[in-house]
């Protein structure tokens, strides 16, 4: 379904997030993301230099390495484009991160360990969005690996972390029921007084 059209108008910043989701040969997982933001016209923060049109203003990189069980065992950042040069020590407790789980309660991790001044705002919008990717890549990862090396796959035995979380994947939806008929729950229908 398409956007209804738009009012007369034209560009004036464009924000581009990438995510790529790599399997490892040591057995782990690559999630990155990189951000650029890009303005049409040229522009001046007070006191600072000027940023000429079309000059990215953040060209910023997170690499976040999992394990199976998406704990991240590694952090690194790339900040190649920055508006400040105070921006450069924004990472500098990304560290802190290592050993956390992507999962259910991550946004409140990242904003404990690199919330506020602690960190980049930037930083954390990719780190939140990262947990969607790190999941697009590894259930899927873990599946296709077993089934090259001819295993059989493991029992469901608990509901993956995305149902219950989006209109599609809610427990009483038809995708439900046929993906996951062990987790579907009917709808209960109460009726009104006659």
């Amino acid at each position: 379904m398409a956007l209804p059209p738009a009012s007369p108008r034209k560009l004036s910043h464009t924000r581009t997030v990438v995510y790529n989701g790599y399997d490892r040969e040591d057995g782990l997982w690559d999630i990155e993301a990189a951000l650029t933001d890009v303005k049409t016209y040229s522009f001046q923060v007070p006191n600072e230099r000027p940023f000429p049109a079309q000059e990215p203003i953040h060209g910023l990189k997170i690499r976040v390495t999992l394990d199976n069980k998406m704990a991240i065992q590694a952090i690194a950042t790339s900040m190649d484009d920055i508006p400040h040069t105070e921006c450069a020590g924004a990472p500098h407790g990304m560290h802190k991160l290592i050993g956390q789980t992507m999962g259910p309660g991550w946004r409140k991790v990242i904003n404990q360990y690199v919330g506020g001044t602690e960190g980049c705002t930037h930083l954390r919008e990719m780190l939140f969005n990262m947990a969607t990717a790190a999941y697009q890549t590894l259930p899927a990862g873990q599946w296709h690996r077993r089934e090259l090396a001819g295993q059989p796959q493991p029992e469901v035995t608990k509901p993956p972390y995305h149902l219950g979380q989006c209109h599609s994947w809610a427990y009483d939806s038809p995708t439900v029921q046929r993906a996951y008929p062990m987790f579907f729950r009917p709808k209960v229908v109460v009726d009104g007084p006659d």
